[in-house]
């Protein structure tokens, strides 16, 4: 009998909010046919089992296009940063990985495959990692940044942002393209996708947020989801993970 996957989502300690989007875990994955995910704005560690249990640990840039699930994979834990996180935690720019992943070393923290058996445990002892590694102060600018485009679900003008920052529209795109790889505007269009997708699981496949039009909606959510509104909602054989979510959160 083929095991039923299984998804769990913890929201963060609120002193981590900031970076910290939640933890996640998934099982049995390897069991769940041409399963998709989604861009969703986020940067996630993963720490993995393949299927002849060995462990992996990765970290993945953003994603701006669907991607298929790896199939050697049978159960993983992650860590999902806002991306203001990863200069914090990281110390490194992620623009070389957009769209892909590095993967780090085995003992990355000091997570061990047998903290894959325990997920609270493995969500304490990373809170507290994170909580040993963040620095006393950051760049209020940046976190700003991120807490105006979050609220608007990436909505808002660059140039409202720039004047509510006092940081200069090419400022702020030098600093997402250097960081992330990618501009202000890609990575607004992606937390606006994410912001669509609970209304396309509603049945809502008409734009509800700022589209110019149902064609420019269509266009925006096949670029993103890689099918059209009509097909995500279906979602058949729950092929688009990121709709887990939204049984848990």
């Amino acid at each position: 009998m083929q095991e039923k996957l299984t998804f769990k989502l913890v929201e963060p300690d609120r002193s981590l909010a900031d970076f910290v989007y939640c933890f996640s875990s998934l099982q049995n994955i390897s069991h769940q046919n041409n399963a998709v995910v989604i861009p969703n704005g986020k940067v996630d560690l993963i720490f993995s089992k393949l299927n002849d249990n060995t462990f992996t640990v990765a970290l993945l840039g953003l994603e701006t296009k669907p991607k298929s699930i790896n199939h050697e994979v049978s159960n993983f834990f992650a860590v999902s940063f806002n991306p203001f996180a990863i200069e914090y935690i990281f110390n490194d720019s992620i623009a070389d990985i957009l769209n892909s992943g590095k993967k780090l070393e085995s003992n990355f923290w000091g997570i061990t495959a047998d903290d894959l058996n325990d997920f609270d445990n493995f969500c304490e002892k990373i809170t507290q990692k994170i909580s040993e590694i963040l620095p006393n102060k950051t760049d209020e600018r940046k976190r700003r940044l991120f807490q105006l485009i979050f609220e608007s679900n990436g909505e808002i003008p660059i140039k409202e942002i720039s004047e509510k920052i006092s940081w200069s529209p090419r400022q702020i795109n030098r600093y997402f393209n250097q960081q992330f790889g990618l501009s202000l505007k890609a990575y607004c269009k992606i937390l606006r996708f994410q912001a669509s997708l609970s209304h396309i699981k509603d049945g809502e496949l008409y734009p509800q947020l700022n589209f110019t039009d149902q064609s420019h909606f269509i266009k925006e959510i096949k670029q993103l989801s890689g099918v059209s509104p009509k097909e995500l909602h279906k979602n058949e054989n729950d092929r688009f993970l990121q709709f887990l979510v939204y049984s848990q959160k």
